[in-house]
């Protein structure tokens, strides 16, 4: 079950990281944007570490508070579900 989790953070944490991009990308040509609320779910609920490294590599969504503190929160509860699965040998 913990290879299980490890491989949906990888698969979740990749889409978040494009969705960044993407949404970086459309950004700069002025183009329909991914909303703010997917882009947050994504990075809260399994892809923390996706979201985190797009928003540096991509400097993008930086600057709002909130996108710091639910991915913030989501690498939280992510690596604490981690622990807990590895600790309890499930």
């Amino acid at each position: 079950m913990f290879q299980y989790l490890l491989y949906a953070y990888a698969v979740i944490s990749l889409i978040a990281f494009f969705l960044y991009w993407r949404d970086k990308r459309k950004a700069k040509k002025h183009r329909w944007r991914t909303p703010e609320a997917v882009l947050l779910g994504f990075g809260f609920f399994g892809g923390s570490v996706g979201a985190l490294l797009g928003m540096n590599v991509f400097r993008h969504k930086t600057k709002h508070w909130y996108f710091w503190a639910v991915n913030v929160l989501g690498l939280a509860w992510q690596v604490a579900l981690a622990v807990w699965l590895f600790q309890s040998g499930i």
